[in-house]
């Protein structure tokens, strides 16, 4: 096999833009001058150690897989060549798959392990994805069950990614599982996975071929970079974000997406839940169905920098609990609903030198949620360029709810399109400590409405 430069313990100095060498000193390793903060004294000479991730040695050279349509390590354009080779590096430690230029058509989620680099060729290498077929459940599958049989097994294949939803018999919400075909006999397929939900045909459920392109859960270390995830969003059907996009990311630490270019979903571009340490720069999502970033529920220290969102229901989207993170120098264009949105308990983040034009409904929204203590207090928004928000009575910035603590400093805001009822700042009558400073106003009606 090929090898790279890549080391796996890079990953933190990736993220704050310095090469390995200089993270490596910057945490005082290789500077005998310095001793650490406990007292202890610095690595100066580390060595591969067993268990030992802290002092690994930055190495000239790591293990590097090649995977291409008709050249390579490995050769071919499905999924199950790509997952060899992210199964390869990963079983060695962690390493770079490299796939090179062309399309790959998908029937199922690459699934990424923790330690592993994705790097692709830019534009020219290409993940996408057949159009989908969804059929009914014939029979009933227990919670325990590992099995379903389907109404008509037409479009589905053994190796496929597929999508379980039915009506839940106790509650009546939407139950949603995402599982693979593994065997069949007939309509009859086994799953890698057992249900662990009721599938009655009372509930109308249904199996799909819906699915991320790239995907992973409970790993940590990943990047993903120069790749283009093409959804064919005009012959899927949707699949909510909470359990898809082009990249969709569940219980994830430590992860570097950049200069992916990711489109046409019927869903999520961009999603990730529950993940602490998420960087996404210089990325491309658009024409999406939801939206554009979507840092999930309990998302801890998102960074998201210089990315272009266009065209999705909505641009950016803080979703439950996320937290300490920071959006700067994004531009968001054209999108439908909201420019950006944040909301329940989305606290302390920094929204900053953004450009968000031509939203269909607001350019930030912060959600009236349920009550104050539900709300994103703390958020610091400053220097963003907020144009043309809304219809005739549309708003840029729209605080709503018991939100608190907000600062909104030197933002411009402007409209080209004629003052008609359009407003800069709008702060709900329930909103408090709300400090507004410096920011300037063109074209509005009405530049600031106190509720």
């Amino acid at each position: 096999m090929a090898t790279s430069n890549w080391s796996r313990r890079g990953f933190v100095g990736l993220t704050a833009g310095l090469g390995i060498g200089a993270w490596w000193t910057s945490l005082g390793f290789g500077d005998e001058s310095a001793d650490s903060q406990d007292g202890r004294p610095r690595v100066t000479k580390p060595r591969a150690t067993s268990g030992d991730k802290v002092s690994e040695p930055t190495w000239d050279e790591r293990l590097t897989v090649t995977v291409g349509p008709k050249e390579g390590d490995l050769v071919g354009s499905t999924h199950k060549v790509l997952q060899a080779a992210v199964d390869y590096v990963a079983r060695l430690g962690g390493g770079t798959v490299r796939v090179l230029p062309g399309t790959f058509t998908l029937r199922g989620s690459v699934h990424l392990r923790s330690g592993v680099r994705i790097v692709g060729s830019g534009d020219e290498t290409i993940l996408t994805k057949p159009a989908s077929v969804t059929t009914k459940l014939q029979s009933d599958s227990d919670w325990y069950d590992q099995e379903i049989t389907l109404v008509d097994s037409k479009g589905f294949e053994v190796g496929d990614s597929v999508c379980l939803r039915t009506r839940n018999p106790h509650n009546g919400g939407t139950d949603v599982l995402k599982r693979t075909l593994v065997a069949r006999s007939g309509n009859r397929f086994k799953l890698d996975r057992a249900l662990r939900q009721n599938y009655w045909t009372t509930g109308e459920p249904t199996c799909s071929t819906l699915f991320p392109l790239l995907t992973s859960e409970e790993t940590e270390n990943l990047i993903i970079e120069n790749l283009a995830l093409d959804g064919n969003r005009a012959n899927n059907e949707n699949l909510d974000g909470n359990y898809g996009g082009c990249i969709f990311l569940q219980d994830v630490n430590d992860v570097q997406i950049r200069k992916v270019t990711a489109r046409n979903n019927n869903g999520d571009g961009i999603s990730w839940q529950i993940c602490h340490d998420v960087t996404v720069e210089d990325c491309h999502s658009h024409d999406h169905a939801g939206l554009g970033l979507h840092p999930g529920s309990g998302s801890q220290r998102p960074l998201m920098r210089r990315n272009k969102l266009e065209r999705c229901q909505i641009g950016l989207f803080f979703c439950w609990g996320v937290k300490y993170g920071l959006a700067e120098d994004n531009t968001i264009l054209d999108i439908k609903g909201q420019g950006i949105s944040i909301g329940h308990r989305d606290t302390d983040n920094i929204v900053r030198k953004n450009v968000v034009r031509n939203s269909g409904q607001t350019g930030i929204l912060f959600r009236p949620e349920r009550g104050s203590g539900f709300c994103g207090h703390r958020n610091l928004i400053e220097q963003n360029i907020i144009e043309n928000s809304g219809p005739d009575d549309g708003v840029a910035i729209d605080v709503q709810g018991g939100t608190e603590q907000i600062t909104l400093r030197q933002n411009k805001i402007q409209e080209t399109r004629g003052p008609a009822g359009r407003i800069g700042i709008r702060l709900g009558k329930e909103t408090k400590e709300i400090t507004l400073a410096d920011n300037s106003f063109a074209g509005l009606m009405t530049d600031i409405e106190q509720g």
